[in-house]
């Protein structure tokens, strides 16, 4: 492997339109592109452990190959263990039986990476380290585990859930450890903003986490905080000061998308949008 770039890779989740970050880790891969310091977001995370171990083509191999597997994803799996996404075909099954993930590089990969999840008790996104990843997995379950479908995910006597709700960018925290350089995956069009918590949203909230007062304030807000930092980012893209891989289009998918052809497509359209864009990228962080 060639020298780590001296930047920090920012991944944004957002379910199956990870399959667009999928495409863009993938030819950073193919060209021995690897950073210092990585950050992962829910599907985010999820990309960013077959980074972290060297494994192209198979972040989009797993969701591509097992999305009608009902012991991988569906209401049979949510009804009966409290999971959407069934953590055992997810964390076991699949890395140890069915598509093996290479523990060893994994852990030995020279850069640092990090899985955000929110803290339930305070609200506040946590930066969850991937170090050994037998044991961190875990920390990539509790980023992905989407609120209302998925259980808490517990990690050294605190609960966590999905990272979006916290820090769905996160690139602030990026730059407080140092980063000059930031390179951000984003999986909405530039032009994409949240929409407000609905109503009824908030009231499955409330129901399901009544215990959790700073939980639901956190989520409440979100739409606010993530517009921000889209246009934060916005502005630091117009000076130089960050460089932006995002879809110019998407298609319509859902966060929860079963097509495998549109699947296919979104990965394709980040895997040309990150060649198209590897020289100017590598120039920006080597300026």
């Amino acid at each position: 492997m060639s020298e780590l770039l001296k930047a920090g890779l920012v991944l944004e989740g957002g379910g199956m339109r990870g399959m667009y970050t999928a495409g863009v880790l993938d030819c950073f891969m193919d060209n021995d592109i690897y950073f210092e310091d990585n950050y992962g977001v829910s599907a985010g995370a999820c990309q960013l452990a077959s980074y972290i171990s060297k494994q192209p083509g198979r972040a989009q191999r797993i969701t591509m190959n097992y999305i009608d597997d009902e012991r991988y994803f569906g209401m049979k799996s949510l009804l009966k263990t409290g999971d959407l996404f069934g953590v055992e075909m997810c964390y076991d099954t699949i890395p140890n039986e069915l598509d093996l993930y290479d523990y060893d590089t994994a852990d030995a990969f020279p850069g640092k990476a990090w899985a955000v999840a929110t803290d339930m008790e305070t609200g506040k996104a946590a930066y969850l380290p991937m170090k050994d990843m037998r044991k961190d997995i875990q920390a990539v379950r509790a980023s992905a585990s989407l609120p209302l479908v998925s259980r808490n995910v517990e990690i050294d006597g605190r609960l966590y859930l999905d990272g979006g709700m916290a820090d769905s960018i996160p690139i602030r925290q990026s730059v407080k450890n140092g980063n000059k350089k930031n390179v951000i995956v984003l999986t909405r069009p530039g032009d994409y903003r949240k929409k407000p918590q609905t109503k009824a949203n908030k009231s499955l909230m409330l129901a399901k986490y009544y215990k959790y007062p700073n939980l639901r304030k956190t989520m409440s807000r979100r739409s606010v905080v993530y517009n921000r930092t889209l246009e934060l980012i916005e502005k630091a893209e117009a000076a130089g000061k960050v460089f932006v891989l995002r879809p110019e289009r998407l298609i319509s998918i859902d966060r929860i998308e079963t097509d495998r052809r549109k699947l296919k497509i979104l990965y394709l359209q980040g895997y040309h949008d990150a060649a198209m864009n590897l020289k100017v990228m590598l120039d920006y962080i080597k300026g």
